[in-house]
Formats: C-alpha cells, structure tokens, sequence
C-alpha cells in the first residue's frame, strides 16, 4: 500500500482568446491553426495527457493523490467526458485520497448547467472562477472577454448543481482602476456564494500586449502604492466577510484552503502533465517542452515531453523553504536562522512588520503590513542565507 503523496497539476494549453495582460504558456485556435472541432481537440489532446500520465506511473511508483489541478487556459473548455478520462486513469493507477480535493479553472463564459453536471458527475468538486474585476473597463483594460454578470450567474449555478467549494480570483492594480472600483470589485465577490477567494496584484509581464501599451504610454504604469492601499482595503473586507488569509494571496473560510497551492508552498511532490508543466519530485525539478506541437510530438514518438530538470541542493531547498513559508500564517520557527538573520528580523519586527504575539513565541508569521513587503524581507533573508554568523 502505498505510503507518499503525489499531486497532480494538468495542464490545459487552449483559450478561445488571450487576455491583454496574460503570459501564461496558453494558445488560440488561430496560434495553432486549428480547423477541427472543439470536442476533436478535447479527445486528441487528453489522449496525449493519458500517455504522459503513464510515464508518471512508471516514474514516480505507487502514491497516494491528495489532489488535482485542472490549470490553463482554459480548462472548462474541455468536455466533462475527457476531463474524467484523466480523474478515471489516475485513481486506476494510484490510489486517490478518501477526500482527494479536485480543482477546475473556469472562465464563467465556458459554463453550463449541463457542463457543471457532468464536471461534478466526472469526479471535479472545487471550481475556480477567473473573475478579475466587476467593473467592465478594468476588464476591457485587461483584455478580458466576459461579461462581469456571468460570474455571479456561474456561481450561483455551480453551488445549484452541488459544488460546495466554489472560488473566484480577483486582480487589483490594473491602471485606471480607483479605489471605487475597487471596492465594487471585492463587494460583488463577497455577494455571491463562495468559499474562497483569491486576490493578485497585476504584474505587467514583459511581451504581453498590456506591457506594449504601458511601453508606448497609451496606457498607464500600475501605481505600487495605490496597489497597497487597494491590498489592505480587500484584506478588511475579507476578514470581516469571515474569511481568513492562509496565504499572501489568499483567504477562505474555515476548512476551505486550496490544498493543492498549499502543497506547492510546502515544498510537496507534484507532477505536471501537459506543454511547458513543469514537476517536483524529492528535489529534482523539471519541465516539459512549451509548445503543443512539440509536446504532441514527443508523446507520439513515445518519447518523454521532459525539456529540462535540476537537482535541487540543500542550501536552494532551504531558500526555496524561506521563500514559501513566509507566505502562509503558520510562517517559520525563528531557532532556524542564524544570529544575523535574527538581527534582521528584530529589525522587521519592531517596524511592526512581524506578528508580535508570534515573534514571542517563537515563530515568523508576517503582520498584515508584513504582508506588504513580504518579498524585502524575503531578499534581505536570503541575500544573508549564507553568510558568516554574526554570534549573536
């Protein structure tokens, strides 16, 4: 029987349009000149995936499946049917977890009753909504193709067929987005029937046509501190609606934490299946080969999709460590660093940067305005990671 757990994310490359502000390793069908039907794209594609799974098998030996990812692009652009081709061969070939956690990535134009109905028969019972914003020139500004009205209508479908874990994703810092805009963003998350929310700080990705348009001065350059402004307006406005931070980005209700980005934060194993996924398994990373044509290639070859790996060292799993677990409330156990990382952080810590009951008790959990410059804490631990204790 087997005893470690493996976790799988599968990659989903297909979108029907690409947003303004994406980087993601996504594709339209034009990009792929692709002239056959949706559902021929679906079956050929999660052929492809059944076969890279049957490497992950041989690889990785027998496990147990805490939980599945279904990322993209755009996963709910996939037929239920496929979909649970993939759930059916993994708990064929490993073993699921009783409450194995099973999550959908949905864009709420893609969605159906029929559609939920048979993602939920298929085995997927968390659903993830790309909401961004409710105000439609913030999502015109980013390129986003959904009507802001369709969100709540797909939520409150989804929780009507029986979903019980229904997230939605917001973005903040888009230029020309004000602090009312914002709020109408968060009050019209809050206003539907999740569990779960998540809000990202827009990051303007180099070659993306938002970064285009900011390089031209059509469009504006997101303000940091409006956007730490807007941080600690959603994180108010989240506790007081009864959900929790659990991570940076992320709040919940009780019981409700994204287990499978918590495994990814605790440095688990995980396979990724699919174009550019890339896998960690006991310190050694890799990544698949980014284009469809070529993944498809490879597999047909029956050759591994794998384009590249590195074996982690102690010292890059301890950063990465670091680098992670500062992110979530639980945080770092401060006998784990040396007298002159201590010294740094006596100093975060009396800027009221560090959660003060915890500092006592011997733990770094960053406070709220921690959160806000969680990465400088980060940079000034690592760079004297390394370095000569101070004998403190």
């Amino acid at each position: 029987m087997a005893t470690n757990e493996l976790s799988f994310y599968i990659h989903i490359p297909y979108c029907v349009k690409r947003c303004g502000y994406c980087d993601f390793n996504t594709y339209t069908p034009a990009e792929l000149k692709i002239e056959s039907s949706l559902q021929e794209v679906s079956t050929s594609y999660i052929d492809l995936l059944l076969d890279e799974l049957k490497l992950a098998r041989s690889t990785a030996g027998p496990a147990i499946i805490p939980t599945i990812f279904f990322g993209g692009g755009t996963p709910s652009l996939m037929s239920p049917r496929d979909l649970g081709r993939v759930i059916e061969y993994l708990a064929g070939e490993f073993e699921l977890a009783e409450n194995c956690e099973i999550t959908l990535e949905a864009n709420p134009d893609s969605i159906s009753r029929e559609k939920l109905e048979g993602f939920l028969a298929a085995g997927i019972n968390r659903l993830s909504f790309g909401m961004q914003s409710a105000v439609p020139h913030v999502l015109a500004t980013l390129d986003r193709t959904h009507n802001p009205e369709n969100v709540a209508k797909s939520v409150a479908l989804a929780r009507e067929v029986g979903f019980t874990e229904v997230s939605v994703d917001l973005i903040y810092g888009t230029p020309g987005e004000s602090l009312e805009d914002w709020q109408v963003s968060i009050d019209a998350a809050l206003a539907m029937p999740i569990t779960h929310i998540s809000a990202y700080a827009l990051i303007v990705e180099t070659g993306t046509k938002l970064a285009a348009a900011i390089k031209r001065g059509e469009i504006a350059s997101p303000d940091d501190d409006l956007m730490a402004e807007k941080y600690l307006i959603a994180d108010t406005a989240f506790t007081d609606a009864g959900f929790s931070w659990y991570e940076l980005s992320n709040w919940s209700r009780s019981g409700s934490q994204a287990r499978h980005n918590i495994a990814y934060w605790e440095g688990a194993n995980w396979w990724g299946a699919g174009p550019g996924a890339h896998s960690h398994i006991n310190g050694r990373r890799w990544w698949n080969v980014k284009h469809p044509s070529a993944y498809r290639d490879r597999i047909t070859a029956l050759e591994s999709p794998e384009l590249g790996f590195e074996l982690l060292t102690e010292d890059e799993k301890n950063l990465e460590r670091v680098l992670l677990q500062i992110r979530i409330p639980g945080g770092l156990k401060v006998d784990e660093f040396t007298g002159r990382q201590i010294a740094i952080l006596n100093g975060y810590q009396e800027r009221g940067a560090l959660d003060s009951n915890a500092w006592s008790a011997g733990h770094l959990t960053l406070s709220r305005e921690g959160r806000l410059i969680a990465d400088a804490i980060v940079r000034d631990l690592t760079i004297n990671l390394n370095q000569p204790d101070i004998g403190l």
